[in-house]
């Protein structure tokens, strides 16, 4: 009879030896990789600026002065992409394009984003391409304040930052964003 009550007991053990190894496995590999590290914060804010005279970015190019990002990788031709950020255009800085949906079959840009007299508030944009209707959406604060066609199928990105209009730029331009998300559906 010991024999078998140890037999058993041994049993149990292992069985909750193994439901251990199981759960601590499973704890592991779903664990925030971030765990153990301490935030260093670095304010997450991207500031750009130009000046009206600056040179274009390649010699003996039209295009105006600009600082921006492209979001790389993301290149779409197809779905529903949406852009958000918060931006903030200091007071004195106009005629400054500061987003922009490049892409489009018979010219460069589908959307650009201008801000002309800015207010020193930050204001969250987002801009939808919905490729399938050929539509883009411009929300500012969460409120529609734009629908229009695109200019038909391309390979489209975006791109953030600031680059002087064509025409009434102010001398200085600036343009600060934080919180860039991008979301596909």
């Amino acid at each position: 009879m010991e024999s078998i009550s140890s037999s058993c007991s041994f049993r149990k053990v292992v069985f909750l030896l193994q439901i251990f190894i199981f759960f601590e496995a499973h704890r592991f590999c779903a664990a925030d990789p971030t765990y153990g590290f301490t935030l260093v914060q670095l304010n997450g804010v991207e500031k750009f600026w130009i000046y009206n005279h600056d040179k274009p970015f390649r010699k003996h190019n039209p295009t105006r002065p600009r600082s921006e990002i492209r979001i790389s990788g993301y290149d779409h031709t197809f779905g529903v992409w949406q852009f958000e950020g918060n931006f903030l255009v200091p007071q004195g800085t106009s005629g400054a394009t500061i987003m922009q949906i490049f892409g489009s079959p018979k010219q460069a840009t589908t959307l650009q984003l201008g801000v002309y007299n800015g207010d020193l508030k930050y204001y969250r944009g987002n801009v939808l391409a919905a490729n399938v209707q050929q539509v883009v959406t411009v929300f500012i604060n969460g409120e529609r304040k734009l629908i229009t066609k695109d200019h038909g199928r391309a390979a489209f990105y975006f791109k953030y930052g600031v680059y002087g209009a064509l025409y009434h730029s102010s001398n200085y331009m600036q343009s600060s964003w934080r919180g860039i998300k991008l979301y596909k559906k």
